[in-house]
C-alpha cells in the first residue's frame, strides 16, 4: 500500500510539474511584434543605409548646419551652476515648484493674475507626452463618458496616449491637401457640430505634422465659438520660441482664449525649445475657477502620477529652473532660441528657392507658408519611398519633412530628388 502511495505521488508530481512547465511556457506565446513605430523606425533605416548620399529628414531633433546635435549654451552654463550644489533626492510628486512657476509664466504671462490669484493646477511631467498622457487620464477619471477631438491629421501619438487612457476619439477637419493649407471652413463646422461640452485637441502653434496654423483672426472665431459650444480647449504646446523665434508670438493662441474666458488646459514640453529631449521635461497645467478647485485639480493629478511614475525627474527640471529663473540666462535662451528658428526658416526659403530653380511645375509656397520644425510637402507615399530607395533620403511616408534635418551642404541634393520624384506628379 505505502509503495503504491509512493508511485501515485511520484507519477501526480511528475504530472503536475509538466504541466507547470508547460504553463510557463505558454504564457507569452500569443504575444505578436509590435508594428515599428512610423517616425523611429525612419531613423533605424537610415541608420541601417551604408550610403554616404543618405539624408534623414524624418526625426524632429533640431540639428546645426553641420547636421550636428546642439546643446544650447544657456543649458552648458545652467549645468555648470548646479553641478556642485545638486543633490539626487526625490522631487514631490508634483514635481519642481521653480521650475512649474517659470513655465506657466511662459504659457500665460509673466503678469499673469491666473497665477496671482492661484487659480493654476500645474505638475511637472515627463514631457509633452507625459502632459498629455497625465491630462487624458484625468478626463477619463473625472468626464468619463467625453470624447477627445483630434485633429486630421495630428502627431501620431496622440492617438496612442488617448487610445491607452481608455478616451474614446474623434476627429475634426484641419488641413487642406489641395492648398496645402487650413481648411477652416470645416474646421468651423466640426466645432459647431460637436455636442456641447466636447473635449478639443489644439496645437497651440507649429502644428506637427503639418506646420499649418490658423491666423490670429481665425483663432478669435474659434475661441468664440467654443464659448457658445461651451467646448473645453486642451492646448499642447510643444514648440513655443521653437515657431517663430518669439515665444510671446507662438503663445498667441493660448492668450486668446485666456481673454475670452476658458478655463483651458495645457501640455508644456521643453524638448526642442531647450533642446532638452532626453530629460523628458515638461509641464501639465489646468485653468481652475479658485484657488480651492485648483487646489483640488493639483491634488488628483498627482494621484494620477504616483502609480504611473511617483514622481519626475529632477536634473532637466534643474536646469529649466536655473536658465528661466536668472535674467541673463533667460536672454541667453531666447537669442539661442531665436537662433534656431531663424535658420529652420532660412532652410524652407532655401528648399523652396532650389526646387523652383529647377523649373518644377508644381507650386512650392507652402514650404514657407508652414512654420515650425515641420514642412507637409504634399509627397505622396510612392514618391516618398522612390527618394528613400533611388536617393537614400529618409522620412515619414505621410511626406512629413522634418526641416531640422536639411542643412546649407544637403539642401540642393534634397531639392532635385524632390523635383525628379513629384515633376511627373
Amino acid at each position: 500500500m505505502a509503495l503504491r502511495t509512493a508511485i501515485t505521488r511520484r507519477i501526480l508530481t511528475s504530472s503536475s510539474v509538466v504541466h507547470a512547465s508547460r504553463s510557463m511556457s505558454s504564457w507569452w506565446k500569443n504575444v505578436e511584434p509590435a508594428p515599428k513605430d512610423p517616425i523611429l523606425g525612419v531613423t533605424e533605416a537610415f541608420l541601417a543605409d551604408p550610403s554616404p548620399d543618405k539624408v534623414n529628414v524624418g526625426v524632429g531633433a533640431y540639428r546645426d548646419d553641420n547636421g550636428k546635435p546642439v546643446v544650447l549654451d544657456c543649458v552648458r552654463e545652467a549645468e555648470r551652476r548646479i553641478a556642485g550644489s545638486m543633490n539626487m533626492e526625490y522631487l514631490p510628486m508634483g514635481g519642481s515648484n521653480k521650475m512649474v512657476e517659470e513655465t506657466l509664466k511662459l504659457a500665460y504671462g509673466e503678469d499673469s493674475d491666473l497665477i496671482k490669484d492661484k487659480k493654476i493646477a500645474a505638475v511637472q511631467a515627463l514631457s509633452g507626452t507625459g502632459a498629455c498622457r497625465l491630462f487624458a487620464d484625468f478626463q477619463k477619471r473625472f468626464s468619463p463618458d467625453s470624447h477627445i477631438y483630434i485633429p486630421v491629421p495630428t502627431w501620431s501619438n496622440h492617438h496612442n496616449i488617448w487610445r491607452d487612457a481608455n478616451v474614446p476619439q474623434r476627429t475634426f477637419h484641419y488641413y487642406h491637401p489641395e492648398s496645402k493649407g487650413l481648411d477652416f471652413a470645416s474646421l468651423m463646422d466640426d466645432v459647431k457640430n460637436a455636442p456641447k461640452g466636447s473635449f478639443f485637441l489644439l496645437h497651440a502653434c507649429a502644428h506637427n505634422p503639418t506646420g499649418v496654423d490658423p491666423t490670429v483672426e481665425q483663432w478669435k472665431e474659434m475661441s468664440y465659438q467654443f464659448k457658445v459650444k461651451g467646448h473645453f480647449a486642451f492646448f499642447d504646446m510643444a514648440y513655443q520660441g521653437f515657431a517663430s523665434g518669439d515665444p510671446e508670438r507662438d503663445v498667441k493662441s493660448i492668450r486668446i482664449f485666456l481673454e475670452d474666458g476658458h478655463l483651458i488646459g495645457c501640455s508644456q514640453s521643453y524638448a526642442k525649445n531647450m533642446g532638452l529631449y532626453g530629460q523628458r521635461v515638461g509641464c501639465l497645467s489646468l485653468v481652475c475657477e479658485d484657488e480651492k478647485q485648483a487646489i483640488a485639480v493639483k491634488s488628483q493629478l498627482q494621484q494620477l502620477a504616483r502609480p504611473m511614475y511617483s514622481n519626475p525627474p529632477v536634473h532637466g527640471a534643474l536646469v529649466v529652473s536655473t536658465v528661466l529663473g536668472d535674467p541673463d540666462l533667460k536672454q541667453l535662451w531666447l537669442k539661442e532660441v531665436k537662433g534656431m528658428a531663424d535658420r529652420i526658416i532660412g532652410m524652407r526659403s532655401a528648399l523652396r528657392e532650389n526646387i523652383e530653380k529647377l523649373g518644377s511645375p508644381l507650386s512650392w509656397e507652402h514650404i514657407t507658408n508652414q512654420i515650425g520644425m515641420f514642412c507637409y510637402s504634399g509627397m505622396t507615399p510612392e514618391q516618398v519611398d522612390r527618394l528613400t530607395n533611388e536617393f537614400h533620403i529618409y522620412m515619414t511616408r505621410n511626406g512629413r519633412i522634418s526641416m531640422a534635418g536639411v542643412t546649407t551642404g544637403n539642401v540642393e541634393y534634397l531639392a532635385k530628388a524632390i523635383h525628379e520624384v513629384t515633376k511627373t506628379a
